[in-house]
C-alpha cells in the first residue's frame, strides 16, 4: 500500500467488505510501539470483524481512502459517551502516516457530532507516545483533569485499565467541538 504525500483523501463510511482492510491498517499502525518498548501494544489483537460491523451498522465507522483508487488507508470507529463523540479507536497505515489523514477523520466525526448537537470530541491515549497524547494537544484536545473524566470515560478506563494498558500512562482527553456548539 502506498499512497503519494500529497495524495487526496477521501472521507466516507466503511463499507463491509473493507472490515477485514481496517484489521490490517490497524496491525500496521500498532507496529511503530515496538520501537518503544511497548511490543504488547503492537501485539494486540485489532477489532474483531464482529465489532467492527457493529459499528459501521451503528453509522459510527468511517474510513479516509485515497481519491484515486478509493482504498481506505486510514479508519475511526466512535461511541457517544458522557454526552461526547467518544474516539474508541483511529488508526492509519504507517505508508499514509504525517498527511492529515488522522485529522481528518477526527475532524470528519467532528462535523458528524455536531449534527447530533454533541458539543465535543473524547479520547482515551497514552500520555508518553508522541503520536498519541502530544498529538492529539496539537489537535485541540486539552487533558481532563480527574474531576472532569465522567462515568462513561471512568468506565472506558477500567476496561482499560483490566486489559493491561495501565502499564504506560495513559490520559482521558477532549476538544470543545465548534459545530455542535451552537445547537
Amino acid at each position: 500500500m502506498t499512497v503519494g504525500h500529497t495524495a487526496a483523501m477521501r472521507f466516507r463510511p466503511a463499507r463491509r467488505s473493507e472490515l477485514p482492510l481496517l484489521r490490517d491498517i490497524e496491525r500496521a499502525a500498532g507496529e511503530p510501539f515496538r520501537a518503544l518498548g511497548m511490543g504488547e501494544v503492537a501485539d494486540d489483537e485489532p477489532p474483531s470483524l464482529g465489532l467492527l460491523e457493529r459499528y459501521l451498522l451503528g453509522g459510527r465507522c468511517w474510513v479516509a481512502a485515497e481519491e484515486d483508487t478509493d482504498r481506505p488507508v486510514g479508519y475511526l470507529i466512535a461511541d457517544r459517551i458522557d454526552s461526547a463523540a467518544h474516539i474508541e479507536q483511529v488508526s492509519v497505515h504507517p505508508t499514509a502516516s504525517r498527511q492529515g489523514v488522522g485529522r481528518g477523520l477526527i475532524d470528519h466525526l467532528a462535523d458528524r457530532a455536531g449534527q447530533q448537537g454533541l458539543r465535543a470530541l473524547t479520547l482515551t491515549t497514552f500520555a508518553e507516545v508522541p503520536w498519541n497524547a502530544p498529538y492529539y494537544t496539537r489537535l485541540g484536545f486539552r487533558t481532563l483533569a480527574e474531576d472532569e473524566i465522567g462515568a462513561g470515560l471512568r468506565a472506558v478506563r477500567a476496561q482499560e485499565a483490566r486489559s493491561g494498558l495501565d502499564r504506560w500512562p495513559r490520559v482521558c482527553m477532549r476538544r470543545e467541538n465548534a459545530a455542535g456548539a451552537g445547537q
